[in-house]
């Protein structure tokens, strides 16, 4: 795991469905929930909770991988509620460095299908940065980062 990233995706114990899960980017924390994770649990390949976060987890990493090199700006969601989505937005200006910013987006989280989310991460135009929520990195620790966390969840199972 790299400890020079300040970001995590956890499972909170003891909690299911609604506020069951924390974003941390440095000292700022999201309580949020896996509802629309567990709804059907789409098609997956998975049917447990901690495969579903691997899985959303496993888009991350692709959409920070393909921008290295080469630079542009992603957006990953994390929460999913009725009437909006809250995203990090990663934007590297040289395909080497990045900055990580939480916020909001209207999308709502019934639009978003957490296992194909890219399309609707491409409409991303109204997003709302949290201002207390912000780090910068390397893109490659923050894959690094992002794949350890996704090992971590894919072993809490359900």
């Amino acid at each position: 795991m790299s400890g020079d990233v300040a970001l995590s995706f956890d499972r909170l114990p003891e909690t299911f469905s609604y506020d069951d899960l924390k974003l941390t980017i440095d000292s700022f924390e999201h309580i949020c929930d896996s509802s629309y994770l567990t709804i059907d649990l789409y098609p997956t390949d998975t049917d447990d909770l901690g495969g579903a976060l691997a899985r959303l987890l496993e888009q991350w990493s692709t959409q920070v991988d393909g921008l290295r090199g080469v630079g542009g700006t992603v957006y990953l969601p994390y929460d999913f509620s009725d009437q909006c989505t809250a995203w990090l937005r990663v934007s590297s200006a040289d395909g080497h460095a990045a900055e990580i910013q939480a916020g909001w987006s209207a999308i709502p989280g019934w639009g978003v299908n957490p296992f194909n989310y890219i399309p609707e991460g491409r409409e991303v135009s109204d997003f709302r940065p949290l201002p207390e929520a912000r780090i910068t990195c390397l893109l490659g620790d923050l894959a690094a980062r992002i794949d350890a966390n996704r090992i971590a969840l894919a072993s809490t199972g359900n």
